[in-house]
């Protein structure tokens, strides 16, 4: 079994709405061999809890109106950590890039096949490692040290 056209428009339409609000390493994998309740995941991170609410925002709003698809449950909004929003056919993560990196959802789902994204959301693979570079060279010339 593959995931559906819709399943495949609506990871799309997120991966676009993610990249737009500047989301890093934002990845999408088929799940439905191995899962029965969802067809795809789509996976996105960001710096801050804020920036991570935005982009969850941004999905929801933008499958709404282009789609008019509508999560059936929103859960993670009150510390903005890592967010989860379930339509069924699809389900998004957004995490804060620490969660991100402990929790490796990729990990897990590294044996199922990837889905193509829009190349403006292929583009943020990285991103993460990037901005924590920065941040780093930023902190050392900062305070002399990192910190």
């Amino acid at each position: 079994m593959t995931a559906t056209d819709r399943s495949i428009e609506l990871i799309s339409a997120a991966a676009q709405a993610a990249a737009d609000k500047l989301a890093h390493d934002i990845i999408a994998y088929d799940v439905s061999d191995v899962l029965s309740i969802t067809d795809a995941f789509l996976l996105a991170s960001a710096p801050n809890d804020r920036q991570v609410k935005s982009i969850v925002d941004e999905i929801e709003e933008r499958l709404n109106k282009e789609l008019g698809a509508k999560p059936v449950r929103r859960e993670g909004d009150r510390d903005a950590r890592w967010i989860l929003l379930d339509y069924v056919d699809i389900v998004v993560h957004v995490q804060h890039s620490e969660e991100r990196v402990f929790y490796a959802l990729e990990r897990l789902w590294k044996d199922c096949p990837e889905l193509d994204l829009p190349a403006e959301a292929k583009a943020t693979r990285g991103k993460a490692a990037e901005h924590a570079k920065l941040q780093a060279e930023e902190d050392v010339s900062e305070f002399g040290e990192v910190r």
